[in-house]
């Protein structure tokens, strides 16, 4: 059975260092920094390979904000920046990601900083709790929009969803790669049960599409090239590990013709061991304060409980999407509970859960449920639990209805919004259910 370092996505981010850059002083003129104002093309170093990715960094009112994409349209923005004599510093705290860099020549140079999860490949009885710092060169250019040439203008047209026949350890046979494409451009995901890679940019270069991503975690490159007969050639790069994986793409209805599987159902590919069964929780908050399924708060309300992790950026995914839909249902009934699985240095400072629930304005309430290996023990009732995140649509009566595997995000295009359909739907309904009173009236 083939194991992946993209089943978990786990490159989560890293230890915000308070490097304290010697010789920093405040009070740098606001010429300098302004200097440093727009649109950069910066690279990761990894081994021989160049990770590129988008960096934009603004300065309004002597504050530095940094941002980094996914895709064109969600972006993260720093949790801290400074610029000064020369140097720049850029947080992303909810990452635990940091990017120092020195101003040369009008360029920028120096190291990104972050911790990954170890081991890759979680299972029952796995010790997760390891932690790695990992250092990699740094590089940013002013952006300098690349000219359309004739042989780029020839780009063969892959856009559409594709299908990547994979085993892994939890049970999948296939993964998705979904491209988005506009002439030589183009924007690609892979889609596994846990969620997909983020959205990867890039175009066609020498007879291949190169595209890659960084958005504070998960750094990832993809090469994909046409074959003769309808396949694509896929390889993909994943780091800090500097691993690379080739597939074979089909078109969903040739992979059919072909005898091969489908890729997992997330709406099946966890269960619960009885669905009559009351899913129980007992869990501290934040505060230290433990908060039960019989807290008053959750009591004959449609519940959301979601199974998650800071370090996990598909997690950071969703959380973007609960905090609108809480906003959306909160008023008619509906509260989401997320049970975080942190490390064990993470358990005792909940430095990157602090700053998470802070840059996504999380309103919902957050537990701290133990540490990710800890996970099927903490969620007995969760028959294959082996996602992150996972979440779990609780009905007024306190019993699952229903489950959802990973969180596939708008880089997968009609699967993030196939997700969403699914969500609303399952709330609309549950929200419908007449009050455990009135049921226990009739």
């Amino acid at each position: 059975m083939k194991q992946s370092i993209w089943e978990f996505r786990n490159i989560a981010a890293a230890v915000t260092v308070a490097i304290g850059l010697a010789g920093l002083a405040s009070g740098a003129s606001a010429q300098a920094t302004s200097d440093l104002s727009g649109r950069w093309t910066a690279t990761l170093k990894v081994g021989d390979y160049n990770v590129p990715f988008r960096l934009d960094i603004a300065i309004k009112d002597n504050k530095v904000v940094g941002k980094l994409y996914n895709g064109s349209e969600d972006f993260e923005t720093t949790s801290s920046a400074r610029i000064e004599n020369g140097k720049v510093e850029l947080n992303f705290l909810h990452y635990l990601t940091t990017i120092q860099a020195d101003v040369k020549d009008g360029e920028l140079d120096g190291q990104l900083i972050l911790t990954y999860r170890s081991p890759i490949n979680i299972t029952p009885g796995e010790n997760s709790e390891q932690a790695h710092d990992y250092t990699s060169a740094f590089h940013a250019t002013r952006y300098v929009a690349a000219a359309q040439t004739a042989a780029s203008a020839k780009a063969p047209s892959i856009d559409g969803v594709w299908e990547l026949p994979y085993e892994t350890s939890k049970g999948e046979k296939s993964w998705r790669l979904i491209v988005k494409q506009k002439g030589a451009d183009i924007s690609a995901s892979i889609l596994r049960v846990d969620g997909d890679t983020g959205a990867l940019t890039g175009g066609w270069q020498d007879g291949k599409f190169v595209a890659s991503h960084f958005d504070g975690s998960r750094p990832a490159a993809v090469e994909i090239t046409p074959q003769t007969d309808g396949t694509l050639r896929v390889e993909a790069h994943a780091f800090p590990y500097n691993e690379a994986y080739t597939f074979t793409a089909y078109r969903p209805e040739v992979a059919r013709a072909k005898g091969l599987p489908e890729p997992a159902n997330y709406e099946t590919h966890t269960t619960v061991r009885d669905p009559k069964e009351v899913f129980a929780y007992s869990f501290p908050d934040i505060h230290g304060n433990l908060v039960t399924n019989d807290d008053p708060r959750f009591k004959g309300k449609v519940v959301l409980a979601i199974v998650t992790g800071t370090w996990c950026p598909n997690c950071h995914d969703e959380a973007r999407y609960l905090v609108q839909l809480y906003k959306q249902y909160h008023d008619k009934g509906l509260e989401i509970v997320a049970l975080d699985f942190e490390e064990a240095d993470q358990q005792h400072s909940l430095t990157r859960v602090n700053a998470f629930i802070k840059q996504y304005q999380v309103p919902y309430t957050y537990l701290i449920a133990g540490t990710p290996d800890e996970m099927w023990e903490k969620v007995p009732q969760a028959v294959n639990l082996n996602t992150w995140p996972a979440t779990l649509f609780i009905g007024r009566d306190g019993r699952v209805k229903a489950t959802y595997s990973g969180f596939a995000s708008g880089a997968s295009g009609i699967y993030n919004t196939k997700l969403k359909d699914n969500f609303t739907s399952i709330v609309d309904r549950l929200l419908a259910e007449a009050p455990v009173q009135q049921t226990a009236q009739r």
